[in-house]
């Protein structure tokens, strides 16, 4: 966490001081091991059972088949009433390794199972990676997308309603919306790719279950596999206990995955007793340095940079 007001500013405008930066690298991988063993005794104690998760997406064809089964399965799902909304309150913070799926090592390239073009494709990414050329598509302000939404770090919170429920993050301001008042996606001809997609679900015994559609082709993480506009999800969101939020993910793309690709994502509350800690407004444009430029090699750097305040 940031220790004052101004470090965050700094944070959230890309100026964040070095020290701060190392103390956030060593606390990420830090968090990772802790997380896992977390996870670990979670799995152990709700009866997680992965394979039987991935097994469940493979059953289906689409996602779409796999959203209307699960709602069959729960008779339709039963709407939310001012009594039965469950308490999702707090901020939250998703844990766990930087890769889309938090159950991948370092060493392996992806545990998705890809087509041969989309494996290439990201081996010669990461290649470049290695080498510091990369260009991430938030280095210009840009939404981090969904599916990505699941897996970046800082602070979110999920608000839920009877008709609605919101998931918002202040990594670049983003607020995904699941309409849960029965309606559907949009007719196909007013459907187009969205940074977040179209998202509707239904609640089945304080479960959430969504599907997204019309998402705009983009990275699953940094340094994780391309997916295209045909891509489609289904998350089952559920709260474990009172610090503890979990989703799991089966993510559908004909054109870049030969199967479904199936994650679970663990989400902690921050502790917050004194209030004090806020989601801020995440403006990356307020720095006049922050004139980002993707250079000949591929990489991203600032443009025109100066240490001068105008």
């Amino acid at each position: 966490m940031y220790s004052t007001n101004d470090e965050r500013a700094n944070a959230a405008a890309g100026r964040a001081p070095k020290r701060w930066l190392a103390a956030a690298a060593i606390a990420l991988l830090a968090g990772a091991f802790t997380a896992e063993a977390q996870q670990a005794s979670a799995d152990t104690a709700t009866g997680y059972d992965k394979a039987a998760k991935i097994q469940r997406g493979l059953a289906e064809d689409t996602a779409w088949d796999l959203y209307q089964a699960l709602k069959r399965e729960a008779r339709g799902g039963a709407p939310l009433t001012p009594d039965t909304i469950p308490d999702w309150t707090g901020l939250w913070t998703r844990v766990g390794p930087p890769f889309y799926d938090p159950d991948q090592s370092f060493s392996e390239l992806t545990t998705a199972k890809l087509a041969p073009e989309a494996r290439e494709e990201l081996r010669r990414r990461r290649e470049l990676s290695q080498q510091g050329i990369e260009y991430d598509p938030i280095s210009d302000c840009s939404p981090p997308g969904f599916p990505r939404w699941l897996a970046i770090p800082f602070l979110r919170e999920l608000i839920v309603t009877p008709d609605q429920t919101w998931m918002t993050s202040e990594t670049v301001n983003n607020i995904r919306r699941i309409y849960t008042d029965g309606r559907g996606h949009p007719p196909l001809e007013d459907a187009y790719p969205l940074w977040y997609g179209d998202s509707i679900g239904f609640w089945d015994d304080g479960r959430l279950v969504v599907h997204t559609t019309q998402i705009r082709s983009n990275i699953f993480h940094r340094n994780d596999p391309r997916f295209s506009d045909r891509l489609e999800t289904v998350e089952v969101w559920q709260k474990l206990d009172d610090d503890t939020i979990v989703a799991d993910v089966w993510a559908y793309d004909p054109e870049t995955l030969l199967e479904p690709w199936f994650v679970r994502d663990t989400y902690k509350k921050v502790s917050n007793e004194d209030g004090s800690l806020r989601i801020r407004y995440w403006d990356c444009h307020e720095n006049p340095n922050n004139v980002i430029v993707e250079t000949d090699k591929g990489s991203s750097q600032f443009g025109d940079f100066t240490f001068d305040d105008e």
